[in-house]
């Protein structure tokens, strides 16, 4: 027995539908087919748009990490400045 290939397993699906439905059918059911594809494109393509917007703003905003180590950064900063306002005061 001979394999099949994806044409000939194509052409006894398209006869199957028309034995099956009819061919008057066949355009509706092709219609239906194409509008659902494009729904599917078309939740694709908002999903995929909703992720990278996702992705965007993840970058943007800062790592709690990273707000913890720029208010200690902050601190220190302040701690060294008075610290030099009170060196100066006591060399005078």
């Amino acid at each position: 027995m001979p394999a099949l290939g994806i044409s000939d397993i194509a052409i006894i699906i398209i006869v199957a539908i028309i034995v099956f439905f009819g061919a008057s059918k066949l355009p509706e059911i092709f219609r239906s087919l194409g509008r659902a594809t494009g729904e599917f494109k078309k939740g694709k393509l908002e999903a995929e748009m909703e992720l990278a917007q996702m992705q965007q703003a993840m970058q943007q905003q800062p790592s709690q990490r990273e707000v913890e180590l720029q208010k200690r950064i902050e601190e220190l900063q302040k701690q060294l400045e008075e610290l030099k306002k009170q060196s100066q005061q006591s060399k005078t």
